[in-house]
């Protein structure tokens, strides 16, 4: 029985001994995991600086390699907005130009036309006098010369006469007939007549006076001709 009991006894001890040795610790491991354990934010600190300083390391390298490629690009982009800026403002000085003459185009055609309008309706104006002024003349005309120192018909002379004179204030003058050569563009011969005095082809006598707006005519001379 003893025996048996001291090989129990052994059994026992070698079961023991590799649960120990397998239990004991490493001293250095321990120390390191207790360091661990009472500081664990200084290896988190330790961490987040490392990362920190290779970052800071390359910044400047990239900052150097980038810094060369950067100067070349940014002159070409420059110039490339200088140039479109310039052919911007060149083509909207052109577009100005063009309106502008386009502009200066349309007021002398208003004008022009303005002008026109303007002669078209004094001429009309003019027109609707004259046979006025007719009258006037024939009237006068028939007045015998005893009568002339008559104050009816100097006052009638008077009135004439100044109807004539802002006719030709305004640009409305008489056409110059007898005497002068035969002109289609002022004259309309309604007769020929023979005069030895005169050549031929010349105004002997004017029928109804003709009359003048500025340089347009508003009615032709009725005169006769010499044959």
């Amino acid at each position: 029985m003893e025996e048996k009991q001291k090989d129990i006894q052994e059994q026992e001890v070698q079961a023991e001994d590799p649960v120990k040795e397998e239990q004991e610790p490493d001293p250095a491991g321990t120390e390191e995991t207790a360091a661990r354990a009472e500081d664990p934010a200084g290896e988190a600190e330790e961490a987040s600086q490392e990362p920190e300083e290779e970052e800071a390391v390359q910044e400047p390298e990239e900052a150097a390699e980038a810094g060369p490629e950067s100067r070349k690009k940014n002159p070409f982009k420059k110039k490339e907005k200088k140039d479109k800026a310039a052919e911007q403002i060149a083509e909207l000085n052109d577009k100005v130009k063009r309106q502008m003459a386009e502009f200066d185009n349309f007021r002398k055609r208003t004008e022009r036309e303005k002008t026109q309008m303007f002669e078209i309706g004094a001429k009309s104006v003019v027109e609707k006098i004259l046979p006025v002024i007719d009258n006037f003349e024939r009237g006068l005309m028939a007045v015998p010369e005893e009568s002339r120192e008559d104050g009816f018909v100097q006052g009638m002379d008077k009135i004439y006469k100044q109807l004539l004179t802002e006719l030709e204030n305004l640009g409305v003058k008489p056409i110059e007939a007898v005497g002068k050569e035969f002109d289609p563009d002022y004259h309309n011969a309604v007769m020929q007549v023979e005069n030895d005095e005169l050549p031929s082809g010349t105004v002997a006598q004017e029928l109804q006076k003709g009359y003048m707006y500025r340089d347009s005519v508003v009615r032709h001379s009725m005169v006769a001709v010499v044959q």
